[in-house]
Formats: C-alpha cells, sequence, structure tokens
C-alpha cells in the first residue's frame, strides 16, 4: 500500500503575493545549496500549455542526494546517482514528480492546490471515495512547529518576525484562525518504494523528509517577505532565470578532478561498491526538491 498524506501549510500571503514566494524561494535555495560539484542542475525551464489547466511553466531538474541519505539507504546504493524532478505549475494547481536514476520501483508524486482559506477545504483535490479513505491529513504551522536546530535562525522564526514592508507578524498562537490575509497549500503527496523489506521504513523516511522541507521553506518564504514582495511575476522569472544560470556554473565550475575520473569510469561501464551489475548511466547532482 503506497503511503498518502495530504500536507496542509497556511501562510499569511494572499495566493497571488505566494505564487511570486514561492518562485523566489526556490531559486534562492538552490543557488544557496549549489557548490563543491553538488546542487541543483536546471535541465529544461519553459512554458507549455494544457487543454484543461490553460498555460504553464515546465521544468526538469537533477539532484544528487546520496549524502543526504540515513546510512541504512547508503548502504543499498552506489555513491553517484540522481534523482529527476519534473514539475508543471499551472498555478493554483501544480503536479510534481520524482524518479530515481538507480531504484526503478521508486516514485513521489505531488498534486497541489493553493487556495485563499485556513485549510478548511476537505476535499480540494477532488478525490474519489477510496482516495479519501487511504489519505492521512496533516496541518504543518509555520510559527509553532518546531524545525530541525540545524535550520533554526532567529531571524526567520515566525512567533517574533514582523515584516517592515507589510506590517504582518509576529504571528501569534491561533493565527491560522485569525490572520488575515491567509491562504493554505494542499499538498497531497504519494511515497511509493516497492523494495521488499524497505518499503514501510523508507516511504515514512521519505514523508518525514518532506515534511520537514515543506515547514522551512515555507517558514523562508514568509520570513523573506521583505525581499520579494515588489517584484511581479515577471520580475521573479528573470530572478529565477538568473539563478538558475549561476547554479548550472557553479555546478560545472565546481567539478573536481576525482570526480571526473569518477564520472570517466561511469561511462566505461565499472560499478561502484554496493551498485548492481549494470552502470549508473549519469553524473552526480545534489541539491534542494521542488516540494513547494
Amino acid at each position: 500500500m503506497v503511503l498518502t498524506k495530504e500536507y496542509r501549510i497556511c501562510m499569511p500571503l494572499t495566493t497571488e503575493e505566494y505564487r511570486v514566494g514561492q518562485l523566489y524561494m526556490i531559486a534562492r535555495h538552490s543557488l544557496e545549496q549549489s557548490g563543491d560539484g553538488e546542487g541543483v542542475e536546471v535541465v529544461e525551464n519553459k512554458e507549455i500549455e494544457d487543454p484543461e489547466h490553460g498555460k504553464g511553466q515546465y521544468t526538469e531538474k537533477r539532484i544528487h542526494l546520496s549524502n543526504r541519505l540515513p546510512y541504512w539507504i547508503q548502504a543499498i546504493i552506489p555513491k553517484i546517482f540522481y534523482v529527476t524532478e519534473k514539475a508543471w505549475n499551472y498555478y493554483p494547481f501544480t503536479i510534481t514528480d520524482y524518479t530515481c536514476s538507480f531504484i526503478p520501483r521508486f516514485h513521489i508524486s505531488i498534486q497541489t492546490k493553493y487556495e485563499n482559506n485556513s485549510g478548511t477545504t476537505e476535499n480540494c483535490l477532488n478525490l474519489t471515495p477510496d482516495q479519501l479513505a487511504d489519505r492521512l491529513v496533516e496541518h504543518i504551522d509555520i510559527a509553532y512547529d518546531e524545525v530541525a536546530a540545524k535550520h533554526y535562525k532567529e531571524e526567520e522564526d515566525l512567533k517574533f518576525f514582523r515584516s517592515a514592508k507589510t506590517g504582518r507578524g509576529p504571528l501569534v498562537e491561533g493565527w491560522r484562525n485569525n490572520f488575515q490575509p491567509v491562504m493554505c497549500s494542499y499538498k497531497l503527496v504519494y511515497a511509493y518504494f516497492e523494495v521488499f523489506g524497505l518499503q514501510t521504513k523508507v516511504e515514512d523516511f521519505i514523508h518525514s523528509c518532506i515534511r520537514e522541507v515543506l515547514l522551512l521553506g515555507h517558514r523562508q518564504a514568509f520570513a523573506w517577505i521583505d525581499e520579494w514582495i515588489d517584484m511581479s511575476i515577471d520580475d521573479v522569472r528573470k530572478y529565477e532565470s538568473s539563478l538558475q544560470q549561476q547554479t548550472n556554473s557553479l555546478l560545472r565550475d565546481s567539478t573536481s578532478p576525482q570526480g571526473a575520473e569518477i564520472q570517466s569510469d561511469i561511462s566505461e561501464g565499472a560499478t561502484l561498491p554496493g551498485s548492481p551489475k549494470s552502470p549508473v548511466q549519469s553524473p552526480a547532482k545534489k541539491g534542494y526538491f521542488n516540494w513547494f
């Protein structure tokens, strides 16, 4: 059985404001987490159109994260592999899929809908009765849920933060039901990992990672509001494009001789310790998921 959760994350923003803040935050995160041959490689970023959802944006990225996995996963995977992220953004509805270069039975699918409310829509994503029966709903409070100590910054603590430009904040207890404006990100997450003996453990781990990233990213999107609130959608797209070029440049420039030797071995068909008999076919990239 695939572990399915619906995360609901409220923000003290309108959905149109969040659209800009989300793009700003993702672009900035990707750049900050790139370097030393690691980070997010943007493979494709283009405008698209869908008969049902209208115009949107498609992005494809490659993300390497082997060094960030717990030891019990690192023990069964090669040191070099990547996760492919494909995202279709038809705001206020988005679809994001993740697959792994090494594990064909690994798949994460995320459907997201953004609404101007406090998380009160019970079937925002139009699930079937069977899907509703399997779904677990989890609310994330960006101000009062504890962020990991390694990520904590006093200036991003929303219990004390106040925006100079908008006057919003600090967020007091119960803010989601009393604050205006308020919007909610509804995220239906399917985590699938069909490997005998590891499925439940890995799917639980995936959801714990997703929850941590959602909490941190949404906290920072609001804590950084004074940096993006004056941007238009065109402004933030230009910012996004500029940072993607910098990110890809960092990845190219920071490739070490050792990494080049490893990649040469892979291209010649060598296998890595702990890997299957077939060679890994692609270079390593590491970075930040676009789970927002």
